[in-house]
């Protein structure tokens, strides 16, 4: 009678987990009973049929593989045991993650996955549609921003919206309605800050404080928006550096410190909002342990970055007590920022940023493609007063979509930087050349959420994320229109007090 190969494996896997003979002494370990099946030993092996002697090497293999998912699954349960509190300082980069990417450090990687969904939630709230009234607005309230992105269990309060100005040379970043009354002509809801509540703050070890900036949906234009040019941080004597050479691509700088006075939501700067914000929830907490993480993708890296280096700069996250409360950047497919000096002074300032790029994706190539940090020293010295001379900062964590066995291998561009594909490259990471496995078990659909990057076998459709009917509700009359929304909020009463209490130069 022919035996199939699986019934054969399970035969074999019951003798890993069965006494083979009789004796009153303790069960030989499975280790020892794989060791008599196959290697020999004094213990005669079970008899296996003749038949099945050809079948011995691909049997072997297979129990093999099963033995290493079975240690696998050990090792990441023994990781994730570990507590977060206890590690948390580690975490957020305070030895550069030293030993930690490859491999991955389990805890590490689930924390990277949780701050890239706040970033993703930047996307999913965003009103881009031109012909709803409210575009360029965050489709949600802010006391119910997680809960309405099915996000509760986050567990983080959003405390402030954050908005900038389309008065910049980065047109391809802002949306505008084609309703001639709209909510305002000049700005954009660009993120968001929040912070842990007490359940959470308890399991992180830490009360943080998140910035998370919103990246641009309109696919890869923007970079053609880019002016491309370094300028001094400090030539508009907006952000404090006493290092002329210290430089930042001019784009992110307008984008960053730029305000309309004539319009409510921009009459001040993202930088000042978010300056007077962590100045606030720092001041709020004061005898807690803190942490300041800021995420962004995409164009929200590079701004995630800026605010980073602003905000230690500007001593806004040393406490009275004078204790520096720990400034982190997790960056996704961001591009580079700066100079050769911006680097040095981020990081000499204590700044750690881990980047996580995918090795395919052109974003984090630009700007600076030919005068960069991989140069040759030489020159980089040599082009260093240049005003293209870019370098990345801090760690880079590389992925490559190749190595998943659920993605297209031949794909748009698009794909390769789309921000959901990143958190599913990093679910199955577990070090460079190591077999991609879904850590997590993180739904593969959600890649297809704002792409078509899946295979098709998995017979999830490309761009399946549907605002229902666009939208458009029926009113008492049976008509379809756009429902009205709540009141947006303004800036808080208290701005004025924060922002000269930080001595930042405002004529609002």
């Amino acid at each position: 009678m022919a035996i199939t190969l699986p019934n054969m494996v399970l035969s074999l896997k019951g003798h890993r987990h069965s006494t083979p003979f009789p004796s009153k002494k303790p069960p030989p370990s499975p280790l020892l009973r794989r060791k008599n099946l196959f290697q020999g030993a004094e213990t005669p092996p079970p008899v296996i049929p003749k038949v099945l002697s050809k079948t011995t090497g691909s049997m072997t293999s297979i129990i093999k593989e099963l033995d290493r998912e079975e240690q696998k699954e050990k090792e990441e349960e023994q990781s994730n045991e570990r507590k977060l509190s206890d590690y948390w300082r580690e975490i957020q980069g305070q030895d550069d993650w030293v030993g930690m990417l490859d491999p991955i450090d389990p805890l590490l990687r689930s924390e990277l996955i949780r701050y890239g969904e706040m970033a993703q939630s930047c996307y999913d709230a965003f009103d881009f549609d031109p012909f709803s009234k409210y575009c360029g607005t965050c489709r949600f309230i802010r006391r119910r921003f997680f809960d309405s992105l099915g996000l509760t269990s986050l567990g983080y309060d959003v405390t402030r919206y954050l908005y900038a100005t389309s008065n910049i040379n980065l047109p391809n970043f802002f949306k505008k309605s084609r309703w001639p009354k709209v909510w305002s002509r000049n700005a954009n809801w660009i993120g968001y800050v929040a912070v842990s509540n007490d359940e959470t703050s308890e399991r992180l070890g830490r009360r943080d404080i998140t910035i998370a900036w919103r990246g641009t949906v309109t696919r890869l234009e923007w970079i053609a928006d880019l002016m491309d040019f370094l300028r001094p941080i400090s030539s508009d004597k907006i952000i404090p550096c006493p290092d002329p050479t210290v430089k930042a691509e001019a784009g992110f700088l307008d984008l960053y410190t730029d305000k309309d006075e004539n319009c409510r939501f921009c009459k001040y700067s993202a930088r000042e909002q978010i300056l007077t914000e962590v100045r606030k929830l720092i001041y709020q907490y004061p005898n807690e342990e803190l942490s300041i993480t800021i995420t962004g993708h995409s164009l929200g890296s590079a701004l995630a970055i800026l605010s980073a280096y602003d905000i230690v700069e500007t001593g806004l996250n040393l406490t009275d007590d004078g204790r520096a409360v720990p400034v982190c950047v997790f960056s996704f497919s961001g591009p580079r920022v700066g100079n050769i000096r911006f680097k040095e002074r981020l990081e000499g300032l204590g700044v750690k940023v881990l980047r996580v790029v995918n090795v395919h994706d052109t974003v984090p190539k630009v700007p600076g493609l030919f005068f960069n940090e991989q140069v040759p020293k030489l020159v980089q010295k040599m082009a260093e007063g240049l005003p293209w001379c870019y370098s990345h900062v801090g760690i880079e964590l590389e992925l490559d979509h190749k190595n998943s066995p659920f993605l297209k291998d031949a794909s748009a561009p698009t794909n390769f930087h789309n921000l959901e594909a990143h958190l599913h490259l990093l679910d199955g990471y577990h070090g460079k050349g190591k077999r991609f496995v879904l850590s997590s078990k993180r739904d593969i659909a959600l890649v297809n959420k704002a792409a078509d990057f899946l295979k098709d076998h998995h017979l999830v459709p490309p761009f399946w994320r549907q605002d229902e009917n666009k939208g458009m509700v029926r009113n008492q009359e049976g008509r379809w229109v756009q429902p009205e929304r709540p009141k947006l909020d303004d800036h808080p009463p208290d701005m004025h007090h924060h922002i000269k209490h930080l001595g930042l130069p405002s004529d609002s």
